[in-house]
């Protein structure tokens, strides 16, 4: 973690990120809250940030300040905002839960990441009391979330509380959300035409939400560090009135927890009164949740792990997501029982293309080197091996 390029406090000056001019705005079938962030500390205009869905939802927006408060302190400690302002009154346990959130961040960023005063009236009451609402799970098309999915379609009966009614999918994250590869709306039809049956399957209503909240800081390290899970609990402020459980999958196990943008120990404190945020399944391996998803037809036809988003294929089997999801699969002896890729087999030749050895990815290499032997592939382990021995 670092501070922005030439990052100097401005002498003299109250350094504030402030919100303001919370409001709804309708286009055609779609509807959205906006915000407008002022900077003092980072030399910039002002931005209008947005959480959008479509006009069907329009009843179940929230027009406060929360979505913006969570969405908005990660950028506001990288600037090195003093203070994060907002003109409405928000929920004293979100509050509460922001607060540990900093204390959490300047843990992990050995200081770099100053906690700032976070300035807005507090809520004397619920905001939903009178509303009935329901769980949501995040749907991103991946092992994980699907997984989570599954589990819960095994665990929960439809009429418990906690059983899921919407699968939240969002464009502004891995589509739509690096500025230079652009917005990719065709990439996200394709998701949205992936997750329809899955969500189906599952009894869900899929609800599609696009933000530009991650272009607040278009860092990559930052977002994978600090960020991502941060825009997740935004946009389950933003449907507040809809749900009041967001269910959000793990990405790590729990031998393998690091500093991480969604993290067992980040997640449930963007929560509120109104809305619980839980971080489900860190007690599951990578191996474990694909043979979950293994389990469940449906899921394992359609899922959703590429993050090249090429033009042609839902996943293009040759990025380093898929040619590990790839080896995850040849080493349970699926690989040519799903649709999802094209190829029955991985190529040791495609490993070439890229390192395995950064962003704390070694673990879900290690573990395939003993199956993928037992299976008879041990021209994939050999290459795993050597892979590995690149970080020394």
């Amino acid at each position: 973690p670092h501070r922005p390029p030439g990052h100097r406090p401005l002498p003299g000056k109250e350094n504030a990120m402030k919100l303001s001019h919370l409001h709804l705005q309708k286009s055609g079938d779609l509807v959205r809250v906006v915000a407008t962030v002022h900077f003092e500390e980072k030399n910039a205009p002002a931005k209008e940030i947005f959480i959008e869905t479509e006009a069907a939802f329009a009843d179940d927006l929230a027009n406060h300040p929360h979505a913006f408060a969570v969405g908005c302190l990660i950028p506001a400690l990288y600037f090195g905002e003093r203070r994060l302002a907002l003109e409405e009154a928000i929920c004293p346990r979100l509050k509460e839960g922001l607060e540990t959130v900093m204390a959490i961040m300047h843990h992990w960023t050995a200081g770099a990441f100053q906690p700032l005063a976070l300035e807005a009236p507090l809520l004397k009451s619920a905001l939903f009391a009178d509303k009935t609402r329901h769980a949501a799970i995040f749907l991103s098309g991946g092992m994980d979330s699907l997984a989570a999915l599954k589990l819960l379609k095994d665990n929960y009966a439809p009429s418990h509380p906690a059983y899921p009614h919407d699968a939240l999918l969002v464009h502004g994250f891995d589509i739509g959300g690096v500025v230079e590869r652009g917005a990719k709306y065709h990439v996200f039809e394709r998701a949205k035409a992936a997750m329809a049956p899955v969500a189906a399957d599952a009894g869900l209503t899929l609800v599609p939400v696009y933000t530009n909240i991650r272009h607040l800081c278009d860092d990559r390290d930052l977002w994978l560090n600090q960020f991502f899970g941060a825009v997740l609990a935004a946009v389950a402020h933003a449907l507040a009135p809809r749900i009041d459980l967001a269910w959000l999958a793990s990405s790590y196990d729990i031998p393998h927890l690091h500093p991480c943008g969604s993290h067992p120990l980040l997640d449930p404190e963007y929560g509120s009164h109104d809305l619980a945020i839980r971080h489900r399944d860190a007690g599951l391996s990578r191996m474990d949740k694909l043979g979950i998803v293994a389990g469940w037809d449906t899921a394992f036809q359609n899922f959703r792990v590429c993050l090249a988003n090429v033009p042609d294929k839902r996943n293009c089997g040759r990025c380093e997501k898929c040619v590990r999801t790839m080896l995850e699969l040849e080493a349970l002896g699926l690989l040519d029982k799903t649709r999802a890729f094209a190829d029955d087999a991985v190529d040791p030749a495609w490993l070439d293309a890229f390192r395995i050895t950064i962003r704390v990815r070694e673990p879900f290499y290690e573990e395939l080197i003993a199956p993928l032997r037992r299976r008879g592939r041990s021209d994939l382990a050999e290459k795993i091996e050597k892979k590995l021995a690149e970080r020394d």
